[in-house]
């Protein structure tokens, strides 16, 4: 065989080769079109084409692009009595904002442990008063804590030694908020909204402040701030609307005013107050502002603890708002409609169920040179506020203050 039949019978079995994988070719494709087909019929249980999706397969097929992009993160309002305690979850992340009055510790403790929560990222005690991280200290030893916020305020009382104590055996460090400054917990996060700036001894308008966002909800926490410090947050510029608002001060007149309330615009507000408190709270005149401006209002005097669920877009609650609308009454003033009823008042030391027992245990505040003793967080309590017992105040013949009505 010369070259050029050689060559022509190459090219005529290069033809026939090139024939034969294309045919392979297209028959392997049949094939795997075939398997692929029974394939997605296998998965679809039967199901035949143009027959619509269930919500599984609608599931399956959802891209990374449509996934939600914030996960459940449940809301805490735990009920201490007359004080406060926030407990916030999310993606396996929590955080405490308050921890109750002195006796409230080990009760938050408890709660802790019943959600599972081990370790705390992070860990916010709004204000030195004794209603807010009293039991703070307890919080601090028994769990593993990553960032302590604490306002820029120093307090010479027993229970904010304690705090200190805590943290100093832990080794922990103190942040001080920076307004502005945003953490993040899991998907959702808080950012600082106040203290704005030094309000010297007033320790409740130096509250932390946070505004926390979970996708589109948000809930808005103030401490016990007053007029002044609203003021300035509505000053910042920041955009303080939100779905939930933690009313500051357990309902007091002292703060929710008309212009703070206006800004943030909640759907819901929660009132962490002790049931027949002898403070007042809530205020009438708030809860008239609340009902006036169409909020629902949630209740731990009559609710319990409130736990609020947010998926992102909407939030639901373990409880029906309450719809009680009962303001809170002081102390004062139930004495002196006892006394035009003609009721019998109970003996000193007795009064309002108050037992020697419970006034060496009860805790008050004097200042160095004051003739009154105070309860937590009165206006006129200066940098000399110092913690002791009822009973102690009543033996050095101290008088009751007027304006916060502290235990008799």
């Amino acid at each position: 065989m010369n070259r050029n039949d050689r060559n022509r019978y190459i090219s005529r079995a290069a033809v026939c080769v090139k024939t034969a994988c294309s045919e392979h070719t297209a028959r392997v494709r049949r094939l795997l079109s075939a398997v692929g087909l029974l394939l997605c019929l296998c998965a679809g249980c039967g199901q035949m084409p143009g027959e619509p999706a269930g919500a599984a397969e609608r599931a399956a097929v959802r891209t990374t692009a449509e996934k939600p992009d914030s996960s459940d993160m449940e809301v805490h309002f735990i009920d201490v009595g007359q004080g406060d305690a926030t407990l916030i979850l999310c993606d396996g992340h929590a955080m405490l904002i308050d921890a109750g009055d002195n006796d409230k510790g080990t009760a938050v403790q408890s709660y802790l442990l019943s959600q599972k929560v081990e370790t705390l990222d992070y860990v916010i005690g709004t204000h030195p008063d004794a209603d807010h991280i009293g039991g703070l200290d307890v919080v601090l030893y028994k769990f593993d804590c990553g960032t302590v916020i604490l306002p820029d305020i120093e307090s010479d009382t027993k229970t904010y030694e304690d705090v200190l104590a805590a943290m100093s055996e832990k080794d922990y460090a103190v942040t001080y908020p920076k307004v502005g400054q945003t953490y993040p917990l899991g998907d959702a996060a808080f950012t600082i909204v106040a203290p704005n700036r030094d309000y010297g001894s007033d320790k409740n308008d130096g509250s932390v402040g946070i505004l926390l966002q979970n996708g589109e909800n948000r809930f808005l926490f103030t401490g016990d701030a007053g007029e002044e410090a609203e003021r300035d947050m509505l000053a910042n510029g920041m955009d303080l609307s939100a779905d939930v608002y933690k009313v500051a001060h357990h309902g007091s007149d002292t703060g929710s005013s008309e212009a703070f309330l206006a800004a943030v615009a909640p759907d819901w507000a929660v009132i962490s107050v002790g049931e027949d408190n002898q403070y007042g709270h809530p205020d009438a005149q708030v809860l008239n502002d609340l009902r006036g401006a169409g909020v629902s209002v949630f209740r731990t005097d009559e609710q319990g603890t409130i736990v609020a669920v947010s998926d992102g877009t909407e939030i639901t609650w373990n409880a029906s708002p309450s719809e009680s609308w009962r303001a809170g009454e002081r102390r004062a003033a139930r004495e002196e409609g006892t006394k035009a009823s003609g009721a019998v008042t109970a003996p000193q030391g007795e009064e309002n169920g108050t037992s020697a027992e419970e006034e060496a245990e009860a805790v008050v505040h004097i200042t160095d040179s004051g003739v009154k003793y105070h309860a937590a967080g009165c206006r006129y309590l200066g940098q000399s506020d110092c913690e002791v017992t009822l009973a102690e105040a009543k033996e050095r013949g101290l008088e009751p203050c007027g304006a916060c009505r502290p235990p008799q």
